[in-house]
């Protein structure tokens, strides 16, 4: 009976896979670093160009707005070019767009900048979770999206920190020229180290490359809305992508008023970046890594864990969130810091769920569908609601949409898990 249990496939990762993991590591990293520079210098920003709370939202929904337009077209792209060259692309893009910053002197030019940057992050967030699902089995996905996952509170809170030190010294362009370099850098070591494995390596059944003959526009229409039909009708991924929507409106919006709202509160303007940045990568990073271990062991006896860590994740965050935002200023800093942990102790098991739901022939698409929508119902909304809520109360209450947002989050993906009914391929029981 033990050996009929036995996957058919072998569990060790495809050739390359370690320098790819390290690498697309990195490129993350550096993204979320691009991406939270502008919460750290945005006071900065609304000072030299005067505007209000809600403007300064408009440039995270424009950033968002892009961001998830752009992801149907490039999911398409990841499911019929090679990887490779596309996150190439994508990083000296990320990196060029930075550079340019330092040419904006108009806000609705800052808005335009942002735009931009929006579609080569959605590229980079399409491609490189799915080129790591075709180096490593699905047994190993959560451990290795984890590790992968955890450059978004590392990323925040450098891009915090580079934000504040170097914006309130040179101006808040200079910490975009600074991002650029790492970026370009990894670029090129990609160009020679990483390796383009073929679609479907490591799973049971590959799949078949996409074939190369041209096929009409119609049929590729066609082909797509038979694509989003099934993925609409597939429970494990909308309800996992449903759920990570709600707990993107509170993390995008926490992420993005945050710095604001400590500096309101009474923190030292000069110290909240340090400070944000250090709750961030502690909290963040230690919430990652212990929810991804938990997963992993949970997995061996409970094949819904990936569902039930994320969905546990999500509500506990609530109430230290409530004391964060509504507590006494003595509270706010432990309050947050425990939020923050809370609240990343799903991202990588949800990320391995989503991934985990669809067939790697069309990965790349259900990734770019999924980014679609958490966006589009996530953090592109969520820093310009919390904005216009701010200007007519305060701060405070708007930051109070995220606390209902994460309630939504558990309650979806409690139901989620029930769609689970097998542990993935390769995971027998303890």
């Amino acid at each position: 009976m033990a050996a009929a249990t036995k996957p058919r496939f072998p569990l060790r990762s495809v050739a390359g896979a370690t320098t790819a993991l390290v690498l697309l590591t990195a490129l993350n990293l550096v993204n979320y670093i691009d991406r939270y520079i502008l919460p750290g210098v945005q006071e900065l920003v609304k000072k030299e160009f005067g505007v209000s709370d809600s403007q300064i939202g408009s440039i995270t929904f424009w950033f968002f707005l892009t961001y998830m337009l752009s992801a149907p077209f490039t999911g398409w792209l990841g499911d019929h070019l090679p990887r490779k060259p596309l996150l190439i692309i994508c990083a000296v893009a990320i990196s060029t767009v930075n550079i340019l910053t330092g040419t904006v002197h108009v806000f609705n030019s800052l808005l335009f900048r942002h735009a931009i940057l929006g579609i080569g992050e959605a590229s980079l967030g399409i491609y490189a979770p799915a080129l790591l699902s075709d180096f490593y089995p699905e047994d190993q996905r959560n451990r290795i999206l984890t590790i992968f996952y955890t450059a978004i509170p590392v990323g925040a809170a450098i891009g915090y920190l580079i934000g504040e030190i170097i914006g309130s010294k040179f101006g808040w362009r200079m910490p975009f020229y600074v991002s650029a370099v790492p970026g370009l850098t990894i670029a090129i070591v990609m160009v020679f180290l990483l390796k383009e494995p073929a679609r479907g390596a490591s799973d049971p059944h590959p799949d078949a490359q996409p074939k190369e003959s041209a096929h009409s526009f119609s049929q590729t229409v066609r082909d797509s809305l038979r694509m989003i039909a099934k993925l609409a009708v597939n429970p494990r991924y909308m309800y996992a992508t449903l759920g990570m929507a709600m707990v993107t409106f509170s993390l995008g919006g926490i992420s993005a008023w945050m710095p604001s709202f400590l500096e309101r509160s009474g923190f030292a303007p000069t110290s909240v970046g340090i400070t944000l940045g250090a709750i961030t990568a502690i909290g963040g990073l230690g919430g990652t890594a212990i929810g991804g271990w938990i997963a992993q062991r949970w997995l061996r006896t409970n094949h819904r864990a990936l569902f039930l860590v994320s969905a546990w994740s999500a509500g506990l965050t609530v109430p230290p969130a409530v004391l964060c935002f509504f507590g006494p200023r003595a509270t706010m800093l432990p309050a947050l810091a425990v939020a923050m942990f809370l609240i990343f102790l799903g991202m990588g098991p949800l990320n391995a769920a989503i991934i985990n739901a669809v067939p790697a022939s069309i990965r790349s698409s259900a990734i770019a569908i999924e980014i679609l929508m958490i966006h589009a119902l996530g953090d592109t909304p969520s820093p310009k609601l919390i904005g216009i809520v701010s200007d007519r109360s305060t701060l405070s209450t708007g930051l109070g949409l995220t606390l209902l947002t994460m309630l939504i989050a558990a309650v979806l993906l409690f139901i989620g898990g029930r769609y689970e009914h097998s542990l993935p391929s390769g995971m027998d029981p303890a």
